[in-house]
């Protein structure tokens, strides 16, 4: 039987599309982060506390770039989204064309920019002395992979926005599979640490683009270019960086305040710093299916709001915060009861894992908040409204960071995972009467 290469959420069963278009995003997210995550536990396991707290803090650094770039691509996929919806086919493939231009824009920017500062950067997250020369190495290498990085979050949004959310996925288990090898082969055997990580990191990266490029020049005709056409539409890039922009904004702001937390950890010194690395790869894996669902929220709203079904984004909504909540009450779960073996796959040092498993013991029943949280975002962007998702993001990360300033010097890592329930509780708040007040607007 011929695979189809889109989906229209127009009609049908909507959990089951959702589920469908979600559970892909899950996997495709999981073996994103572990790129990183396998660079942490092999780093941490082959170049002791001093790399593990290299990469950690060059982590949120590499969270600011992707997420700066995903969020354009979130915004451009919501419009991609109305086009298919629509079926604006025109407009659909103007839309991707723009879309690959400004991510090859911003990478070269940055890494222009990047390469002679990181020096500067890294001081100014105040990492730890002995760290600094493995972190200058580990960032550069991976300012020179922003191309890749780029061209697969623009096609991968491409894909998710007509409803294939699984064809990156697939890609990337085999580039994931194929950084693990480079990783032991480099790391562990030819003893080149952190920039034998950053290697295997950017040449994974590169596969999962190239290979993405070459299924939408193969299958999926919609999307499909020449690139001796590739060009800016300005009128959609305007569109485009005004969606994609204040997303973007959203999506930065969170490691902004990331970096300024790492950086008021990394004065408790290597031990902390090594610990608040691993629980954060540790909660970035929970949260990655709330996540996906948020991302599925999107692209449901976006076409059914393109095609003018505003009953069935209502009921497509409630559906999948449900699914949010069971999903956040199971990371709990989860957390609560495997937080030292979980700590255990970072490091064999007692110390780091001891401040690990105390921050968990204190923010673990709370992982339903960011999940519900998550849903309202996916809702606020699949209708277009995203400065309620900014305004949202700064709500949450202002309270964080002021929080971890109050409580980190004070009691020490378990402080930073105070600060985040403060956070997603604030935003929440304000979430749930704004959504009731857009949804009435859009009704009438």
């Amino acid at each position: 039987m011929k695979r189809e290469h889109t989906q229209m959420m127009t009609s049908g069963p909507i959990t089951r599309q959702l589920i469908r278009f979600s559970v892909p995003l899950v996997l495709g997210n999981l073996f994103q982060l572990s790129y990183n995550m396998v660079d942490t536990i092999v780093v941490g396991r082959f170049t002791g506390s001093a790399g593990l707290a290299a990469t950690g803090t060059c982590d949120q650094i590499m969270s600011l770039l992707i997420l700066g770039v995903s969020g354009v691509c979130i915004g451009a996929s919501v419009l991609m989204g109305n086009f298919f919806g629509a079926k604006d086919r025109e407009q659909l493939l103007a839309e991707m064309k723009t879309t690959v231009s400004l991510g090859l824009i911003f990478a070269a920017l940055i890494m222009a920019a990047g390469i002679p500062m990181t020096g500067a950067v890294l001081h100014l997250m105040r990492i730890q002395p002995e760290a600094m020369q493995d972190g200058l190495t580990y960032l550069r290498i991976i300012f020179l992979g922003l191309p890749f990085m780029c061209l697969y979050n623009t096609y991968a949004a491409a894909l998710r926005s007509v409803g294939d959310s699984d064809t990156p996925v697939r890609y990337l288990v085999l580039s994931c599979v194929i950084n693990i090898c480079m990783d032991l082969l480099l790391v562990a055997g030819f003893r080149l640490g952190v920039a034998g990580a950053a290697i295997a990191t950017v040449l994974a990266q590169g596969i999962s683009a190239m290979m993405c490029i070459r299924h939408v020049s193969r299958h999926v005709p919609e999307l499909r270019f020449s690139w001796r056409t590739l060009r800016m539409d300005r009128d959609l890039a305007v569109r485009t960086l005004s969606y994609g922009g204040l997303t973007a904004l959203q999506q930065c702001s969170q490691p902004i305040g990331n970096i300024i937390i790492q950086s008021s950890v990394n004065t408790l010194g290597v031990t902390a710093a090594a610990a608040f690395s691993a629980v954060r790869k540790i909660e970035d894996i929970g949260l990655l299916p709330g996540r996906s669902i948020s991302s599925g929220i999107t692209a449901f709203t976006a076409q059914n709001e393109g095609a003018e079904l505003h009953d069935r984004t209502r009921e497509g909504f409630r559906k999948a915060m449900g699914l949010e909540l069971g999903c956040g009450l199971l990371v709990s779960a989860f957390v609560l009861l495997l937080r030292q073996p979980l700590m255990a796959l970072f490091t064999t040092n007692g110390e780091i894992i001891l401040a690990g498993v105390d921050y968990f013991r204190l923010i673990g029943f709370c992982y339903w908040l960011p999940c519900l949280t998550n849903g309202y975002q996916g809702y606020f962007r699949g209708i277009g409204r995203m400065g309620t998702t900014l305004l949202a993001t700064l709500t949450q990360i202002s309270v964080r960071v002021g929080v971890t300033l109050l409580t980190v010097p004070a009691i020490g890592l378990p402080g930073a995972g105070l600060a985040c329930v403060a956070g997603w509780s604030l935003m929440i708040l304000w979430q749930i009467p704004w959504q009731i007040h857009c949804s009435r607007r859009l009704r009438d």
